[in-house]
């Protein structure tokens, strides 16, 4: 489980980033966590994973809490998956990427060789696994981050914005790709058709505060609510109504 108690932070410029967010959310739920531009996702995020330091208020990773002497036990637990798969992909083949995780936690060679090769293939891409990470499409990239991460076998993983500037088919793959995964995930997206079809859960923020927390289908089909976060209702959904609106004419 991870649980949040009235954790709030400011940048060293003033900027408040999170407001007194109260939030539980437990083992193996899909939660999207949506919001306008600067609603306090990515912030959060930094918090959770111990990036940016918790000054006021607590994160908790089961019995954990998220603090600077427990953090290599906490990124065990919890692992992040980045907008710019380029951030996370450095090695000069795939295989070697996906083992940097295990390889750091010094494991044999034998269980990195399990890791990496569990990871490969609950992602159906073993044929990626001796290329070269610069010469994989934007899709394949995203997939072999997501697997770096699952070599490590985490209870969490954090995602920011998986399916951004991805062509139809990649987006699609990427999205099977997530559905495959059965560990808490939690989906920070603008892709609200992509919340709609793969999580049990949505939470909005707004201004850094949990704005609403519900069921997917409660609050993503709920235009009203949308509107005053600065959102519109999923994209098969706006279609929908503006099909419905020209045959009433």
């Amino acid at each position: 489980m991870l649980e949040i108690e009235k954790l709030s932070y400011a940048y060293p410029d003033g900027h408040i980033a999170i407001r007194e967010i109260d939030l539980k959310i437990n083992d193996g739920e899909s939660v999207a966590l949506v919001g306008a531009n600067g609603a306090g996702k990515s912030s959060l995020f930094k918090l959770i994973i111990g990036i940016s330091q918790i000054k006021e208020g607590s994160i908790k990773i089961g019995d954990l809490p998220v603090e600077k002497k427990t953090l290599k036990d906490v990124r065990k637990k919890v692992g992040m998956v980045f907008q710019n798969p380029d951030d996370q992909l450095f090695m000069t083949k795939v295989y070697d990427d996906i083992a940097f995780g295990p390889r750091n936690e010094l494991l044999s060679d034998e269980e990195v060789e399990e890791r990496v090769k569990n990871a490969l293939e609950m992602l159906g891409v073993t044929h990626l696994r001796d290329r070269m990470p610069h010469r994989l499409s934007g899709g394949e990239k995203r997939v072999i981050a997501i697997a770096s991460v699952l070599s490590m076998n985490p209870q969490i993983i954090l995602f920011d914005e998986p399916t951004s500037f991805l062509d139809p088919s990649a987006r699609r793959n990427v999205i099977n790709t997530l559905e495959k995964l059965e560990m808490t995930k939690i989906i920070a997206t603008h892709d609200l058709d992509m919340a709609l079809d793969i999580c049990d859960r949505v939470i909005i923020l707004h201004h850094g505060s949990v704005f609403a927390d519900g069921k997917t289908d409660d609050i993503l089909l709920n235009e009203e609510l949308l509107l005053g976060c600065h959102l519109e209702l999923p994209f098969c959904m706006q279609k929908r109504k503006d099909k419905k609106q020209k045959s009433d004419k």
